[in-house]
C-alpha cells in the first residue's frame, strides 16, 4: 500500500512540476534572451578599438546598448512571468494548416537570392539588386511585368546612392562604377 502511495505521490509531483514549467515557458525567452545579451556584452567590452578610431561614439557604444537593452528585457520578462503574467496566443494567419507548402516560391526566392549573392561581385549592386528585388517581387505573386522591373531598377538604384554616396558603406558598382 506505501509503495502505490509513493507511486502517487512521485507522479503528482511531477505532474505538478511539468504544470509549472508549462506555465512559465515564457522564462525561456527570459533566459535565451539573457544569454544572447550576455554575449552581445562580452563581445562589445573586448572589443579592441584603435585609439584614433574614437569619437563621441564608438564602435562599442551600440553593441553595449543592444546587450545591456538586452538583458534589462530579460530580467522584466523574468519579473513579469514570475508574477504570473502571461503572453497572450497568437489568433494565427489566416491559412489552412492542412495544405501542402508552397515550395515552389521557396525556391524561386532561394533562387533570387542566390543569383544576388553570385552576381553582386561581376555586375555590381545596382544590377544584381534590381533582380533581387524584380526577382523577389515575381516569387511572391506579382505578376507586373512591365512595372516590377521599373520599380526594382529605382530602387535598386536609390538603395546603391544612399548607402554608397549619403552613409558612406561602399558598394560593388560593377560596370555602372563610372556612372554612379
Amino acid at each position: 500500500m506505501t509503495n502505490t502511495a509513493t507511486t502517487k505521490e512521485t507522479t503528482k509531483a511531477t505532474t505538478e512540476k511539468k504544470s509549472w514549467l508549462r506555465e512559465h515557458s515564457e522564462l525561456g525567452v527570459g533566459l535565451l534572451l539573457f544569454a544572447i545579451g550576455v554575449l552581445v556584452l562580452t563581445d562589445a567590452l573586448t572589443m579592441t578599438v584603435d585609439i584614433a578610431q574614437r569619437g563621441p561614439v564608438g564602435p562599442k557604444t551600440v553593441p553595449v546598448l543592444v546587450g545591456a537593452g538586452l538583458l534589462v528585457v530579460a530580467v522584466l520578462l523574468a519579473i513579469d512571468v514570475l508574477r504570473g503574467g502571461r503572453g497572450e496566443s497568437e489568433g494565427g494567419e489566416d491559412i489552412d494548416l492542412s495544405e501542402p507548402s508552397d515550395w515552389r516560391t521557396v525556391l524561386l526566392l532561394a533562387g533570387v537570392f542566390l543569383a544576388f549573392a553570385v552576381l553582386i561581385g561581376p555586375v555590381g549592386f545596382p544590377v544584381s539588386g534590381a533582380l533581387l528585388f524584380w526577382g523577389a517581387a515575381y516569387a511572391l505573386g506579382s505578376r507586373h511585368l512591365h512595372r516590377d522591373p521599373l520599380i526594382a531598377a529605382g530602387l535598386s538604384l536609390l538603395t546603391y546612392v544612399v548607402f554608397n554616396n549619403l552613409l558612406g558603406v561602399p558598394l560593388p558598382g560593377g560596370p555602372l562604377m563610372g556612372v554612379l
